[in-house]
């Protein structure tokens, strides 16, 4: 039997932050601890070491992006930490400042309304938790609307892949979404990778590169 995965969650609303310890639970994640702070967080995932970290953006005690702060913080010692942030609204540069920390890959930002689909929602803190990268839908809707260069040779239908692949899916899950076939996702994944000049790798890393090549750019985060 496969070990459950370690978490530590911050959350300084009593009644969501109990409402979360009991869902994960629920799903098989073992709760190492649960905190309301942004300092807490800090010293104890420092204690425990746990394989993912699930925090709210907003946390005391500046109750504004104090959690997010740790969370970059932390993947800055531990840059292979699983961190999910929770926000309540859409946040674009969040989501980058995120993206910035360690290598770009075990991280995601997620709209609190989210938890209410528990199957996604859980879904995304195991794919976070096994290496991927999810970034909330609205949010990389917001980014698509805006103009930027590295996507100027890029197709509508690329576009739609594109965000799709940011979100998280896998090709056979696009293909369904945007009813073609898989064959046809590949083909529209390979000329995104190649117009974006990504460097051969893997294909897992060259996909969540091309996300963070994306995200990254025109961000007042971005260096």
């Amino acid at each position: 039997m496969p070990a459950m995965t370690r978490v530590v969650l911050a959350e300084d609303e009593v009644l969501l932050r109990e409402g979360l310890v009991g869902l994960l639970t629920r799903f098989d994640f073992e709760v190492v601890a649960a905190i309301g702070s942004a300092p807490a967080l800090l010293d104890t995932v420092r204690a425990h070491q746990p394989d993912l970290v699930v925090t709210d953006i907003r946390m005391p005690p500046d109750h504004r992006d104090d959690g997010l702060r740790t969370a970059v913080a932390l993947r800055a010692e531990q840059p292979h930490l699983a961190v999910v942030v929770l926000s309540q609204y859409v946040q674009s540069e969040y989501a980058s400042a995120l993206l910035n920390s360690g290598d770009g890959r075990q991280v995601g930002y997620l709209l609190k309304d989210r938890v209410a689909d528990v199957a996604e929602f859980v879904g995304t803190l195991r794919r976070v938790a096994a290496g991927g990268t999810a970034i909330d839908p609205d949010v990389v809707r917001q980014l698509l609307r805006r103009p930027r260069d590295p996507l100027a040779a890029l197709s509508t239908r690329e576009r739609e892949v594109l965000a799709l692949i940011a979100e998280g899916h896998s090709n056979a899950a696009i293909a369904g979404k945007l009813f073609i076939t898989e064959a046809a996702i590949g083909k529209h994944v390979g000329n995104i990778l190649t117009k974006l000049e990504l460097p051969p790798s893997d294909d897992t890393n060259r996909r969540v590169l091309a996300v963070l090549t994306y995200l990254r750019m025109g961000s007042p985060h971005a260096s």
